[in-house]
């Protein structure tokens, strides 16, 4: 590995003009499970890594009527263990739980899975169902991204020079609202997913008829996709299996996967459908208050 500085700055501004100072060859260095790897493996070069997890504003983890915030810097353990979190934005916890072992949701972050860009990333269709917005903070001052064009290719997204992440803003959850996040992989634990499949729906009050839905696709295009036709293929439409059928056709069409050593083209997109399907109808379980029976990988 080569040699690099090291800075653990406590504040947002200090932190922000570590990294314009470096003009790209700081990196900001929060569970350091991807980073430290790609700096071992000379994927990545940096002359400066700044530690992000002493700064206040990106551990904030805050739940309430209006949403919720999650601090780009708080540990996926954390998110999945919340009680708050698991009953109202199920999704993001779903996807928590599973990024890595035990050990590495302890230091990994959704900020930090969100910003090494990968395709397949657990989190980021969770956090496009649910409608997250990026809070970014740079020499230039704070803007707001929708997370679904945070994404702009392998590896790589839209934050700008001396740019950092400092949070996820979440709308607020609706009284007949349930998500879910899963994925599908050879092995039960610590893969990389074939596909992976966000859904957020919101239901009348006699849980029979879609008000509002909003379904993200991973590992099957160069970047996450929100599925905004299979999405509004529910929208208004009575909760039956032709209608959930639709929506995941709808989700296939624009699936554009590669063939790889985890599934050609064609398995991928059949399993695209699949899994829209069943993680469709259990966040439709959950929206009507009901107790989903599932655990990953069984």
């Amino acid at each position: 590995m080569r040699d690099f500085d090291y800075q653990a700055p406590t504040s947002l501004a200090d932190a922000v003009a570590l990294l314009a100072k470096h003009n790209g060859s700081a990196k900001p260095l929060a569970g350091g499970t991807d980073l430290i790897d790609h700096v071992r493996c000379g994927r990545l070069e940096p002359d400066l890594l700044v530690d992000v997890k002493k700064i206040d504003e990106l551990n904030v983890l805050e739940l309430n009527d209006d949403g919720l915030r999650i601090g780009a810097a708080v540990p996926c353990r954390k998110v999945a263990q919340h009680a708050g979190i698991r009953e109202r934005y199920s999704a993001i916890a779903d996807s928590s739980g599973i990024i890595g072992g035990v050990q590495i949701q302890n230091r990994a972050s959704i900020g930090g899975n969100l910003c090494n860009s990968g395709p397949a990333a657990d989190s980021t269709p969770a956090l496009v169902a649910l409608g997250a917005v990026c809070v970014l903070s740079g020499p230039n001052g704070t803007r707001e991204l929708p997370v679904e064009e945070f994404c702009t290719g392998p590896g790589k997204n839209a934050l700008e020079p001396g740019e950092l992440l400092v949070e996820f803003r979440f709308p607020g959850r609706p009284a007949h609202g349930g998500s879910h996040y899963r994925r599908f992989i050879p092995r039960n634990e610590m893969d990389i997913a074939v596909v992976g499949v966000g859904a957020s729906v919101a239901l009348d009050e006699s849980g029979e008829t879609f008000t509002a839905a909003r379904v993200s696709l991973g590992a099957v295009a160069a970047t996450p996709l929100f599925a905004e036709e299979a999405s509004n293929a529910l929208v208004g439409q009575p909760v039956n299996d032709d209608t959930v059928k639709a929506a995941a056709e709808a989700a296939k069409a624009i699936a554009k996967p590669i063939d790889d050593m985890r599934g050609t083209v064609d398995y991928r997109v059949h399993v695209t459908g699949v899994l829209v399907e069943r993680v469709v109808k259990a966040a439709v379980t959950r929206a009507r208050g009901e107790q989903l029976d599932y655990r990953p990988g069984h």
